[in-house]
């Protein structure tokens, strides 16, 4: 039997970075990882991957046919370098070109969200769909979009920037700049700082006795606890994150008439319910000609979706397959 063509799929965060082989039915056969060492720059960050990339093709019977690398960032239409990567705190960094030459394969850099889109797409929850949402709900909040069969772009790479919806004019100020944004009212920092300041007003609430007592210990699976217990205040908190989700969501059915929407991210999976609880919503809000094909889920690829849609772009673009 033949051997099946591979690539590496490369998830790079600010905590950790993931690489896996990844055949072409989007199959990871092997996996390494690492804490991202963001101290050593760009450069330290560079050796890191190949050393992982160079640990995956030892223990492979052939070399890949590339690598496709996922990074919480922007990355430059046109020349393929992250433009800015603020968990790394980089700015233009020609990351594609300088693996490409010291791995002698080719190398793609995507948006990690893109890529996970491009995994769930592919391989996951939204196979067999020509039009689709993911959305991601973490520290942040980002997206992919697929319509009429292609995963949209924009015209300076940066469609899918869901987080950075406007939905509550001169709302909390997000991390953008400006005011409003979705990350801003349902990302975990967004929960975590709406919780730590409603606290204040309200000690006896379970939220602060899940921190033991202390407020900096306070994060967004904290309130999710609380919530998940009743807890009246963590309610108030959550119920507003639900709504603020929903309503984006639901402008995002009317707007693109979606067949699926998946959800992920740290946040969905501390509540999984959300997934129905928004679906509820949507489904209340949404125009009803919009409503007939849609389906809203988990994701199907869990955390392995960035390094499998990473992987199965870079395996397919240079097979010309997109």
């Amino acid at each position: 039997m033949a051997t099946k063509k591979w690539s590496i799929g490369i998830d790079l965060g600010g905590t950790k970075i993931e690489a896996a082989h990844v055949d072409n039915e989007g199959e990871i056969q092997n996996f390494v990882k690492e804490k991202t060492n963001v101290s050593g720059g760009p450069e330290g960050v560079q050796r890191q991957i190949e050393k992982l990339v160079q640990q995956l093709i030892d223990e492979a019977s052939e070399p890949p046919v590339s690598v496709g690398i996922g990074v919480a960032g922007q990355i430059d239409k046109e020349t393929g370098s992250v433009s800015y990567a603020p968990n790394l705190n980089w700015h233009d960094v020609p990351l594609d070109s300088n693996l490409e030459e010291s791995l002698n394969l080719p190398v793609t850099v995507l948006n990690d969200v893109r890529a996970a889109a491009w995994g769930e797409w592919l391989h996951g929850a939204g196979k067999g769909t020509t039009d689709m949402i993911c959305i991601f709900i973490g520290t942040g909040i980002g997206g992919g979009i697929v319509s009429g069969g292609q995963m949209l772009e924009g015209g300076s790479n940066a469609a899918g920037e869901i987080g950075h919806m406007t939905v509550m004019l001169d709302g909390p100020e997000c991390h953008c700049g400006n005011k409003g944004c979705l990350e801003a009212l349902a990302g975990s920092w967004a929960i975590e700082r709406e919780a730590k300041e409603a606290v204040k007003n309200n000690p006896g609430t379970l939220i602060l006795k899940l921190a033991d007592g202390n407020v900096d210990q306070i994060k967004a699976k904290t309130v999710i606890h609380a919530f998940q217990q009743g807890d009246e205040l963590a309610t108030r908190i959550m119920t507003d994150v639900i709504n603020a989700i929903a309503g984006g969501l639901t402008g995002l059915v009317n707007a693109l008439n979606p067949q699926r929407i998946i959800m992920g991210g740290g946040v969905v999976d501390h509540l999984p319910d959300l997934v129905n609880r928004v679906d509820q919503k949507v489904r209340d809000r949404a125009l009803k000609a919009c409503l007939k094909p849609l389906k809203i889920m988990p994701t199907g690829l869990d955390e392995a979706s960035g390094m499998i849609g990473a992987a199965v772009y870079t395996l397919r673009k240079e097979m010309d397959e997109i």
